[in-house]
């Protein structure tokens, strides 16, 4: 599912302005969920880890890479590992992860929306580069689920 920029603000204002907490649109190639907080009426993206597409089997591909699952862009944005320049990023190469931990930030349109895991597991590889623009399903980052 490809999404531009305006299509994913037209999503954010329809949900600012309807009565609805959440909002779902789900694809073959993925998925968005958006959702506000009661209190705050603020949009919080939320992303689900996508399960990697099956590689053609080839010499090159393990049982591990076949256990691993990708951690995907919700949207078209900028990709930051840290809250801040001077911060410490939210995870590294071989941290393990738990489901709702934060483990980056796509700024989209001027808001810094957090990327929650969805899944436990262990980052095996960090796929963006910090502060390059990522698109809709872009992979983030690799993830070893046992």
């Amino acid at each position: 599912m490809k999404i531009d920029l305006e299509e994913l603000r037209q999503l954010i204002e329809m949900l600012e302005h309807s009565s609805l907490t959440e909002l779902e649109v789900k694809t073959e190639e993925g998925r968005i969920r958006l959702s506000k907080a009661a209190s705050l009426a603020q949009v919080s993206p939320v992303v689900a880890a996508q399960p990697s597409a099956q590689p053609t089997p080839s010499a090159e591909t393990t049982d591990v890479e076949e256990q691993d699952t990708f951690v995907t862009s919700p949207f078209v944005g900028t990709f930051y590992l840290a809250p801040s320049p001077d911060s410490e990023p939210f995870v590294r190469m071989g941290d393990s992860i738990v489901p709702g931990q934060v483990l980056c930030i796509v700024e989209a349109m001027k808001l810094m929306n957090e990327i929650e895991s969805d899944i436990a597991g262990k980052i095996v590889e960090v796929l963006v580069e910090n502060g390059k623009p990522v698109e809709f399903g872009d992979r983030l980052f690799r993830v070893e689920t046992a």
